[in-house]
C-alpha cells in the first residue's frame, strides 16, 4: 500500500510545489513551521483543497490528476480524517458516532472488525455517553475509532494531540501506537512535536516554505545536520532501534543497537523486546579520550562524520557510532578546542536516554 502526492499551487504570496511519497505502511510526519503550506497538503490529499496542478495516488488509486482532469470527491477517496479538535457529533452517542463513520464507508467493515476496533482503542466503556462527557483524551480516541471505521486507504492525523495537556496526550499516545503496530495502515501525521514525532514515525517529510527540504527515514532526518537551518523543523538527535538484552543485578537494562550498547534505568520489558531510544544532541558530550573516574554509564567510541555551525554560539557534531549515527550539540568554542574534524575518533558521553517500550 502506497501514496504518491505531487501538487504545485500558488497562493497569494506563496506558492506550494512539493512531491513525496509514503512508501509502506506506518506513520510519516509531515513537518513544518506554521504557513509552510502542511495543512493545504493535508486537505489536498483529503479531497477538501482542488490544487491548480498535481497528482494523487492511493493505494495504486488515482484520485487528482490535474493533467487528464481526475478529480474523485472528497466522499469517495477512503481518506479518514482526524482534526486537532475531536468534531464528535454532540447530539450522538460515542457509538452512534462510531457507526456515522461505518455508514459512511464504501467498503463496510463487518462486525468483528467493529468490535476490534472498540477494543483497539479502549473506548467499550464508553459506547453510551455522549461528548460532552468524555474527557480530551477519550473524546480523541473516539475520533480516531471513527476515522477507521470509514475504512480508509490511508489516515490524515492533523495535530491530533496538540489541544491536549500533557496527561491526555501521554493517554492517547499508546493508542496512536497501537494504530500503527495493528493496522498497516499508510498515516501522515501532522506535529510540531519531535517527541511525538520520534515515538510513533517511521519516515519525515520536512517542509519549508512551500518546498520539501528533506525527506527519508527518521533515524536518517534526525541527525542530518542541515535541519537547524530549517524554520520550523524538529530539532537534531538520534532515533535508535534497539534490543532489550539483559537486566542487570545493579537496576540497569542493556539496550543493544547496531553500534554498541546503552544502559538505562531498570525497564518492565522483556529479552529481546524491540525498543525505540531517543537521544537528544544536547546530551551528549565529546572526549578526545575515554573519560575514566566519572559517573556516566554510557560511553561510546565513534567517529566524526560532520561538523556544523548553527549561527550561534554551537556546533552540531554528526557522529558515526557502528551503522548508527549520533549527533552532539556542543560549543563552537569546544569544538575548536578538541580540534574536531571530518574522520576524527572520538568518545560520546551520553547523559540522557529516552526510551518508548512500544518499539518499532
Amino acid at each position: 500500500m502506497s501514496v504518491e502526492v505531487s501538487l504545485r499551487h500558488t497562493f497569494p504570496g506563496f506558492t506550494l510545489d512539493v512531491t513525496f511519497a509514503l512508501p509502506r505502511p506506518g506513520v510519516t510526519a509531515l513537518f513544518g513551521a506554521s504557513g509552510a503550506g502542511k495543512t493545504s497538503i493535508v486537505n489536498a490529499i483529503a479531497g477538501t483543497f482542488r490544487p491548480e496542478h498535481g497528482r494523487i495516488v492511493l493505494n495504486g488509486r488515482v484520485v487528482l490528476d490535474t493533467a487528464s482532469g481526475v478529480f474523485v470527491p472528497a466522499s469517495a477517496r477512503r481518506t479518514g480524517y482526524v482534526f486537532q479538535d475531536a468534531r464528535l457529533f454532540p447530539h450522538m452517542s460515542v457509538r452512534d458516532n462510531l457507526l456515522f463513520g461505518w455508514r459512511r464507508a464504501t467498503v463496510k467493515a463487518v462486525e468483528a472488525d467493529i468490535a476490534h476496533v472498540i477494543e483497539l482503542l479502549g473506548i467499550g466503556h464508553l459506547l453510551d455517553r455522549k461528548p460532552r462527557a468524555l474527557s480530551g483524551g477519550e473524546e480523541g480516541r473516539v475520533a480516531l475509532g471513527r476515522a477507521l471505521l470509514s475504512s480508509p486507504a490511508i489516515l490524515l492525523l492533523d495535530e491530533p494531540l496538540a489541544s491536549l495537556d500533557a496527561q491526555r496526550r501521554a493517554e492517547v499516545l499508546p493508542y496512536l501506537e497501537r494504530l500503527r503496530d495493528e493496522t498497516k495502515l499508510p498515516m501522515l501525521y501532522v506535529s510540531h512535536a519531535v517527541d511525538e514525532v520520534a515515538r510513533l514515525a517511521d519516515d519525515i517529510v520536512v517542509v519549508d516554505q512551500g518546498k520539501v527540504a528533506v525527506s527519508g527515514s527518521v533515524f536518517d532526518v534526525l541527525t542530518d545536520l542541515e535541519l537547524s537551518a530549517l524554520a520550523g523543523a524538529p530539532p537534531v538527535g538520534a532515533v535508535i532501534a534497539a534490543t532489550v538484552s539483559s537486566h542487570r543485578e545493579d537496576g540497569l537494562t542493556a539496550l543493544a543497537f547496531d553500534g554498541g550498547t546503552l544502559f538505562v534505568s531498570r525497564l518492565a520489558a522483556t529479552i529481546g523486546a524491540r525498543v525505540r531510544m531517543r537521544v537528544r544532541a544536547e546530551e551528549i558530550m565529546l572526549a578526545l579520550e575515554e573519560p575514566r573516574g566519572i559517573s556516566a554509564n554510557n560511553i561510546l567510541p565513534t567517529k566524526v562524520l560532520a561538523v556544523a555551525e548553527t549561527g550561534t554560539a554551537h556546533a552540531d557534531v554528526q557522529l558515526a557510532c557502528g551503522a548508527t549515527r549520533l549527533v552532539a550539540r556542543i560549543t563552537r568554542a569546544s569544538s575548536a578546542r578538541l580540534g574536531l574534524s571530518t574522520g576524527k575518533p572520538v568518545f560520546a558521553i551520553v547523559k540522557s536516554v529516552t526510551v518508548d517500550l512500544a518499539g518499532l
